[in-house]
């Protein structure tokens, strides 16, 4: 494919995905720089979620479109904030006040284990029948307070597995390799080759 439309209008994830089609020689456009609004995400699903924002995409613009819908699932809180991630401190959307309102509410909790969820679904084209689907899970910890001035949404707050620094510290090359939107990526790009 030598373009896609993201089903996103945030500017990390276009970076992030850029990144990683890079080496495919495919151009990444978001569905905001063609002026086509953004869909209604109303679904408990990152799944349904995914779906509905990647056909609305693809029949608005007539191109293959590609839609994420990730999230951050902190175990003490019941897997909040989940699908609500991007809006967990409510309107207008704010990394600032999502981190601190996800500090507040696990301040009464010993366990920090959490996990990042990412659902990828690309329609090749509005006939798309059969849109191809890839999850991916990037386990971890909430940190005490955030470090790092990279990444976006919760990654300053995000210990992954194993490692002392968080998301946000880590150089894009090595958060994409490892994240659940890389790993997520590799499994799409892998039933492209093998459909």
């Amino acid at each position: 494919m030598k373009s896609i439309v993201l089903a996103s209008g945030n500017p990390g994830k276009k970076v992030e995905i850029e990144q990683l089609l890079a080496p495919f020689g495919t151009r990444v456009v978001t569905q905001v720089e063609l002026g086509i609004t953004e869909a209604d995400e109303p679904h408990d699903s990152f799944l349904e979620n995914a779906l509905a924002k990647a056909r609305h995409a693809c029949f608005a613009t007539r191109l293959p479109a590609l839609a994420d819908d990730s999230g951050l699932c902190v175990a003490a809180l019941g897997g909040a904030p989940g699908v609500h991630s991007a809006r967990y401190a409510g309107e207008p959307r704010s990394d600032r006040r999502n981190n601190e309102k996800l500090l507040a509410e696990l301040s009464a909790h010993d366990d920090r284990s959490a996990y990042y969820e990412c659902v990828l679904v690309l329609m090749r084209g509005p006939g798309d029948a059969q849109p191809l689907v890839a999850q991916a899970r990037w386990q971890g910890a909430i940190a005490g307070a955030p470090r790092g001035g990279g990444g976006f949404g919760y990654d300053p707050l995000f210990l992954p597995q194993g490692m002392a620094r968080t998301a946000a510290e880590l150089a894009p090359e090595e958060k994409n390799r490892i994240s659940h939107r890389g790993q997520a990526l590799a499994k799409l790009l892998a039933l492209l080759k093998n459909p």
